[in-house]
């Protein structure tokens, strides 16, 4: 027995041995670039559960929301996650769901971490009847405009993420979870 155990340890030296030294490092940060494509690549990934579901860029909302007549925006995350920050604007679910009446007519774009969630909701409110798209990367995605975030009405740079797969808020964002 003692044998055996001398010769698998001997292996495994001989074979770290043989691993780069930097192999085992974590990379680092990736650069913006890289988690725009993992922001696409996920999200792309979600559209399947809901096909065909009308969704905006965060370019073209940016430009909504200038404009003279903005979308609500309706922030389909829960409570812990809104509590660290929302687009500026945006009202929740339960709010929504309680103001449908009142705002009847109005566009609405839906928004999550990365757009899953929020293109489920879409789904819904679009099968109710609603004008609403699906904010395409969500607030992630938003992160790389530059985007504007609050916490109770004052600026922010903190983004709740939901968990650390979907990490990628732009460079000068703090993501949490």
């Amino acid at each position: 027995m003692d044998s055996r155990w001398a010769a698998r340890s001997a292996a495994g030296l001989l074979l770290l041995a043989l691993v780069p030294v930097g192999a085992c490092r974590d990379p680092g940060p990736l650069p913006d670039e890289e988690k725009r494509a993992r922001i696409d690549e996920l999200y792309e990934g979600y559209k399947e559960k809901f096909p065909g579901v009308p969704e905006i860029t965060v370019e073209a909302l940016a430009e909504q929301l200038a404009g003279p007549e903005p979308p609500v925006l309706v922030d389909v995350r829960g409570d812990r996650e809104r509590e660290v920050s929302t687009i500026p604007g945006a009202i929740s679910r339960q709010e929504f769901e309680e103001r449908r009446g009142e705002l009847a007519g109005r566009e609405i774009v839906t928004y999550c971490t990365i757009g899953y969630r929020s293109g489920l909701y879409t789904r819904k409110l679009v099968e109710d009847g609603w004008r609403a798209s699906n904010l395409r990367g969500s607030i992630v995605s938003w992160t790389h405009v530059g985007g504007e975030l609050v916490k109770y009405g004052a600026p922010t740079r903190r983004v709740h993420v939901y968990g650390k797969r979907w990490n990628l808020v732009a460079e000068g964002y703090e993501a949490v979870w």
